[in-house]
C-alpha cells in the first residue's frame, strides 16, 4: 500500500483566491511555522515508526506528516475532536494549505485521524519533540541550560468512582467477558480505569497527575508524563530531569518547589553535577533561614515558567481533563501539546509569528 500522492499544481479556485489569501492571518500564521521546522527530518521518525500494512490491494493511504500536521491543528485552534477538525478542514482555506491538499480535495476521514493516534508511540513523539528542541537549538536558542520541574492535576474523562469499585472493575476487564460489550462485540469505549484518587490541599481529586519540565531560558516544554494522582509529584523529579536532555549542552540547574524537597532530588542532583534550585521548607527540627527565605524567592522567580505553561495548556487546550479514558493514549495526546506549544513558542520567539 502506497500514499496518496497530493497534486501541487495550482487549481483554478487556487489561482482566483490568490489575492485574498495574501491577508489570510491564520494562513500566515501557519506558513511562518513551517519556517522554523525542517519536517523531513520529523517524515524520517513517523516513517521509521509507523507503517499502514502491506497489502497492495485497497487505496492509497495518507502520509502520516500530514496526519500529524491535521492533530497540530487540532492544538493550536482548540478543536474538541476529530470529526470537527476533518470539517474545519473542509472548510478552511488555512487548513488545507498547511497540510498540503489542494481546494478539491476533501480532508482525510475523521477516523483516520483516530488510527493514527492510536498507532502512533510515544517512542516516536518522543523523538520528534525532541528532534524539534534541537532544530531551535541550532538556530541558536540555548536550551534546557536551567530546567523548572513541576506537577498538575488532570481530571479524569470517566466520573469518579471509589478505589473498590475500581479494583473490581479492573479485575473484570481482565477476564474473556470483561473485554466485550453487552452485544457479545470488542469493548471500543469503556470508562477509565487508570486514575485513581488523591487528596491535595483538603480536596478529594479523581485523575491524572501531569509531570512536567520547561526549559527557563525560552519557556520550551521538554518533558512531560502522565500518572495516577496518586503518584507523589517528587519521585518523578529525576525521570523529568533525565527526559529533558534534548541537545550536548549541559543542564545547570533545575528549579522546583518545596514538595520535592528532601535528600533523594538533592542527592540526584548532586550526583549528575546539576545546581539544586529546589525550594526549602520547615521541617519538624528547624525553621527556614532568612537567607533561605530570599533564596525561595529568587527560585519561584525562575520556576514560574512551568506554571505559565500549565495555565496557557489549561486555558487554551482544555489540559485540566483527559481527553480519553486510557492513560496511555491521554500520555500521548500530552506530547501533541507538547509538540504544538514548542513550534508556536519557537516561531514567536525566532521572530517569525
Amino acid at each position: 500500500m502506497g500514499y496518496k500522492q497530493i497534486d501541487q499544481n495550482m487549481t483554478f479556485a487556487e489561482v482566483s483566491l490568490l489575492r485574498s489569501m495574501e491577508h489570510n492571518r491564520s494562513l500566515e500564521r501557519l506558513e511562518k511555522i513551517n519556517q522554523v521546522i525542517n519536517w523531513s527530518q520529523v517524515e524520517e521518525i513517523l516513517m521509521a515508526h509507523y507503517t499502514v500494512g502491506t497489502s497492495r490491494e485497497g487505496a492509497d493511504a495518507y502520509s502520516p506528516l500530514m496526519l500529524l500536521r491535521g492533530l497540530l491543528l487540532e492544538k493550536w485552534y482548540r478543536i474538541d475532536s476529530d470529526p470537527e477538525l476533518e470539517n474545519q478542514i473542509n472548510d478552511r482555506i488555512s487548513f488545507k494549505k498547511f497540510m498540503g491538499l489542494s481546494f478539491d480535495q476533501h480532508s482525510p476521514d475523521h477516523s483516520t485521524f483516530s488510527r493514527f493516534r492510536g498507532r502512533l508511540s510515544k517512542e516516536a513523539m518522543n523523538l520528534i519533540n525532541s528532534v524539534v528542541l534541537q532544530q531551535f537549538s541550532r538556530k541558536g536558542l540555548v536550551i534546557n541550560e536551567g530546567v523548572a520541574v513541576d506537577a498538575r492535576l488532570v481530571q479524569s474523562a470517566s466520573h469518579p468512582i471509589s478505589n473498590e469499585e475500581i479494583k473490581k472493575q479492573r479485575e473484570k476487564r481482565e477476564t474473556p467477558e470483561g473485554k466485550l460489550d453487552k452485544n457479545g462485540n470488542l469493548l471500543k469505549f469503556s470508562r477509565d480505569l487508570d486514575s485513581d484518587w488523591v487528596v491535595k490541599k483538603g480536596v478529594m481529586h479523581y485523575g491524572f497527575n501531569e509531570h512536567a519540565s520547561v526549559d527557563t531560558n525560552y519557556g520550551f516544554v521538554l518533558a512531560t508524563e502522565l500518572t495516577p494522582a496518586s503518584v507523589h509529584d517528587s519521585t518523578y523529579l529525576p525521570f523529568c530531569v533525565t527526559a529533558s536532555f534534548h541537545t550536548e549542552g549541559p543542564i545547570k540547574k533545575v528549579y522546583a518547589d518545596k514538595g520535592y524537597y528532601g535528600e533523594p532530588n538533592s542527592g540526584f542532583l548532586h550526583m549528575n553535577g546539576i545546581a539544586d534550585g529546589i525550594m526549602r521548607r520547615d521541617t519538624r527540627s528547624t525553621k527556614l533561614t532568612d537567607y533561605e527565605k530570599e533564596r525561595n524567592k529568587g527560585i519561584s522567580k525562575k520556576r514560574y515558567i512551568v506554571e505559565q505553561y500549565f495555565g496557557l495548556s489549561h486555558l487554551h487546550s482544555h489540559a485540566f481533563r483527559a481527553r480519553f479514558t486510557r492513560i496511555v493514549k491521554n500520555a500521548l495526546d500530552g506530547l501533541f501539546r507538547q509538540m504544538a506549544f514548542n513550534l508556536f513558542r519557537g516561531g514567536r520567539i525566532l521572530g517569525t509569528v
